[in-house]
């Protein structure tokens, strides 16, 4: 069997000629296309604003800035995640606060995001992790409750395109980001993006984008003629090219066929891993019934709860058989990943904000015993069963 990774980007002819078309065009870069994507993106969500960035990182950092982000402000988000979750807040000066997952869903534990909150606490960035969605209509319902003004941002880099309770991700949210790599369900090669339907927040971020300038005439402090604009804050060269946002938009074309992908795939392992004794399998806690109606199959209806399935997370009961797991199926040419280091156990964070082992005992416990097996809409059935029966050959001892 060929390599198999555990992610990987889904590029066909429509979305090289794309690309070919958008260089051999008039801009490669602060052209059409960008402005494209961006409304392409937005429409899917019902979502007023979209600022296209260079990556996902970028879109953190502007995305905590437009939402008053400042230095020593505090942010609360997730051990179990990417460490761009938490340094898009640390850029600004901010202090961060980790709360502990919830065991079943892997998400932030939302009965304890209360206790970490106090005064000086600003965003909360919940972290849709491997696709599922985060409860953010609780995190809502928790802000008001305290009655301070807690800006919410969803990082969202594993869930484009997930159903909640019939509500989306950018619903409850100030501000939710995206990401484009290319082990996501839509690249751009490098990408990302905040969807917003504040409109504030939205020109926040345009002028964060583009070293802190704007040419837009209604928002000059002097109008001196077509050429003049104006730096009106300090902000970066987080600009998007039209290249990228070229093959952006074919990309999107094909999210509604990614997702039913990843969820068939998904009911496969669940189906044909659950009598695996040694492993526990992701909750299912949103129905894949769906997937029998030939209705959904385009995905232009949509079922009320859609897990965007970025990642299917599966943990080894006994976490002293991860390493050996992980190194077998990598000997088998299936090339697994664990996901994540938790963020409190950095050495950059151990060391400037003392947090050390034991703090957030789920979030350790998860990453001692986690493994993402390969997860992506163009993996063949015959990829699928060599998966599946490598994994079950882990333990028989007729390993391959």
């Amino acid at each position: 069997m060929n390599r198999i990774p555990y992610g990987k980007q889904f590029i066909e002819k429509k979305d090289i000629e794309a690309v070919v078309e958008a260089l051999k065009s008039e801009f490669m870069t602060q052209g059409p296309k960008i402005q494209e994507f961006e409304e392409t993106v937005a429409k899917y969500h019902n979502c007023k604003y979209a600022v296209a960035f260079c990556n996902g990182t970028a879109a953190l950092h502007g995305a905590y800035y437009a939402l008053g982000l400042k230095e020593n402000d505090e942010f609360i988000t997730t051990p179990i995640t990417f460490a761009a979750s938490g340094n898009g807040g640390l850029y600004l000066g901010g202090i961060p606060k980790f709360v502990d997952i919830d065991k079943n869903n892997y998400n932030i534990d939302t009965i304890k995001i209360k206790d970490a909150i106090t005064p000086k606490t600003k965003v909360i960035t919940p972290v849709s992790f491997a696709g599922f969605p985060v409860d953010l209509k609780r995190i809502k319902e928790i802000v008001n409750e305290t009655g301070y003004d807690i800006k919410i941002l969803h990082d969202a880099a594993h869930a484009i395109g997930a159903i909640c309770d019939s509500r989306n991700i950018v619903d409850y949210a100030d501000a939710t980001i995206l990401s484009f790599h290319p082990v996501k369900h839509v690249t751009t090669g490098e990408g990302g993006m905040v969807l917003t339907n504040n409109k504030e927040v939205y020109k926040k971020l345009c002028l964060f984008r583009t070293h802190g300038i704007t040419k837009n005439q209604e928002e000059l402090i002097e109008k001196q003629g077509d050429w003049y604009y104006e730096m009106q804050e300090l902000g970066y060269n987080y600009r998007i090219t039209d290249l990228q946002c070229a093959l952006g938009i074919v990309q999107m074309s094909k999210l509604d066929h990614s997702l039913y992908q990843r969820n068939k795939i998904a009911q496969f392992y669940d189906e044909n891993l659950k009598d695996v004794e040694w492993l526990t399998l992701p909750l299912n806690y949103f129905s894949k019934e769906w997937l029998k109606d030939s209705e959904y199959e385009s995905l232009q209806k949509k079922p009320n709860n859609l897990n965007s399935y970025h990642l299917y997370p599966i943990l080894l009961k006994n976490k002293e058989d991860r390493k050996d797991f992980f190194d077998y199926m990598r000997e088998n040419n299936i090339f697994v990943q664990v996901h994540y280091i938790p963020l409190h156990l950095m050495p950059f964070y151990k060391e400037k904000y003392g947090f050390k082992k034991g703090d957030f005992p789920n979030a350790e416990d998860f990453y001692s015993k986690e493994v993402s097996i390969p997860m992506y809409p163009i993996l063949t059935q015959e990829e699928l069963d060599y998966i599946v029966s490598t994994i079950k050959k882990f333990k028989k001892g007729d390993q391959l």
